[in-house]
């Protein structure tokens, strides 16, 4: 936890704090608790974690870059039937127990694993205990049987609630005082994303409680987990798919970079850009992945513009600024068949549009150009100006944010802008230390959508050179303002 942030840390404590508060009572049970149950049940519940890390489940085997972890593919809460039935079968001292050894052995991410781990113990416990005195308080209590069965759907559906409830409100919190979320978004949709699941979980729960007190024993619960597991493989059979599509894309921003080599890992800067705008204006997860893709893939077009053009030395002429111009077209059609972008397509073809109407390819105006198309513009023009060109340095971070401020309303949406300097300011910009003009030192300049005020910086005067056209003014090597 060294490198946490001081609130955070001391958010994570007084969680564990509490963690420890409800499962502190367990000590005055006595030998007549149900010990040998909650026993079974951590060491279930750890052994479903473990589950996690085999890769013929859904993990990943152990590699040069890590070790082996399922956490990317098998969900991460697919064992939560266990930490259910042990709400309905203990003490609520005990069912705050039976989550600790699992989450204190279960595979997390690397970075900064020591802390991930105590926050999963940390969180699990105080859910797990308040949904088993919300299973008591509502008629739901041991011992359970076949018969009342049918009672105890509403008790149980009562404890998945508020083990939700729990984790969600938990979970906001970690984001604010970790991540450094703002506050208006943390929690937005934490619990409703989470609540349907949990029922689910909930009910599958209440199964293996009654089977385990039943005259078939607790064996006869675990074939509760059966389905469960067989439901989470097949979700990590399509997160793979969905991983081998995001391949395909990247291959494609690749090939991009290889044919257009001076903005090298500018497609990627993009979409990290375009995330922390969505994520400030309170997008929802689903869209800001959306997005991210429309980042990435924003000059896919350019694998349709002669190679020549695009690493021309001199000036362009109007035809040949006009071809380049095409790009978002190519891209859009390069995409078209590609079923789960989304609106992130619409991106691709108007991220070039200018809210006064001077853009292309369409020439839209304001609110007529898509959502997404809006903040890729200021995304690709802010990577444009703080990376290095051949003809000139990047741009401090603080004066592209000037320029992009200076360009709302005209030719970005100031929303967007907005958007992008509260981010920055909470979380700062990280590119990457050798940027693709470094690479390159002899590629051409280009505009990617920086917007201009006169002579550029550094530039030389050879703005001047660039021909007249129809144009906006500031155009760049893509025809970008």
């Amino acid at each position: 936890m060294r490198g946490l942030p001081a609130a955070a840390r001391g958010y994570i404590g007084a969680v564990a704090l509490a963690a420890a508060l409800c499962a502190a009572p367990a000590i005055r049970l006595g030998a007549d608790a149900p010990w040998s149950s909650t026993l079974a049940l951590a060491l279930l519940y750890a052994l479903c974690e473990q589950v996690r890390r085999c890769p013929t489940v859904g993990g990943r085997a152990p590699t040069a870059a890590g070790p082996a972890t399922g956490s990317a593919s098998f969900p991460a809460g697919w064992a939560s039937p266990v930490l259910l039935a042990g709400v309905c079968l203990l003490p609520p001292p005990l069912a705050a127990l039976t989550a600790v050894p699992g989450a204190l052995t279960g595979p997390v991410e690397a970075r900064r694993a020591g802390a991930r781990r105590i926050w999963h113990a940390a969180a699990l416990a105080p859910a797990c205990w308040a949904a088993a005195e919300v299973f008591r308080l509502t008629g739901g209590h041991p011992p359970l049987s076949a018969p009342q069965f049918p009672l105890l759907l509403l008790p149980a559906a009562a404890a998945a609630a508020a083990f939700c409830a729990v984790l969600a409100a938990l979970d906001g919190g970690v984001l604010v005082a970790a991540e450094r979320h703002p506050v208006r978004t943390a929690w937005r949709g934490l619990l409703t994303r989470s609540l349907g699941p949990h029922l689910v979980h909930g009910l599958a729960g209440l199964m293996m409680a009654v089977l385990w007190r039943s005259s078939y024993g607790p064996p006869a619960a675990l074939l509760v987990l059966l389905p469960m597991c067989l439901s989470c493989w097949v979700f990590a059979r399509c997160h793979r798919e969905r991983a081998a599509h995001q391949a395909t894309l990247r291959a494609l921003v690749q090939a991009v970079d290889i044919k257009d080599r001076y903005t090298r890992g500018h497609s990627e800067r993009v979409g990290r850009a375009s995330v922390m705008i969505a994520r400030e204006l309170g997008m929802a997860e689903d869209r800001v992945e959306v997005l991210r893709f429309a980042g990435i893939l924003h000059d896919v077009g350019k694998l349709g513009v002669p190679t020549r053009l695009l690493r021309k030395e001199g000036p362009l002429t109007p035809q040949e600024r006009r071809i380049i111009e095409l790009h978002p077209e190519y891209g859009h059609e390069i995409v078209r068949g590609i079923g789960f972008l989304g609106e992130a397509r619409s991106a691709i073809l108007h991220h070039h549009e200018r809210l006064d109407g001077r853009g292309y390819p369409y020439g839209l105006r304001g609110h007529h150009i898509p959502e997404y198309a809006r903040v890729v513009a200021v995304a690709d023009a802010f990577d444009a100006m703080t990376s290095t060109r051949s003809y000139r340095r990047a741009r401090p971070v603080p004066a592209a944010v000037e320029e992009l401020r200076k360009c709302a309303g005209a030719q970005f949406d100031p929303r967007m802008v907005r958007a992008l300097v509260a981010s920055l300011e909470r979380h700062g910009w990280h590119p990457e230390l050798v940027t693709a003009a470094e690479a390159e030192p002899g590629a051409p300049r280009d505009g990617d959508g920086v917007p201009r005020h006169g002579g550029e910086p550094g530039s030389g005067g050879r703005r001047a050179t660039v021909p007249p056209g129809p144009r906006p003014e500031g155009a760049g090597r893509d025809g970008a303002r």
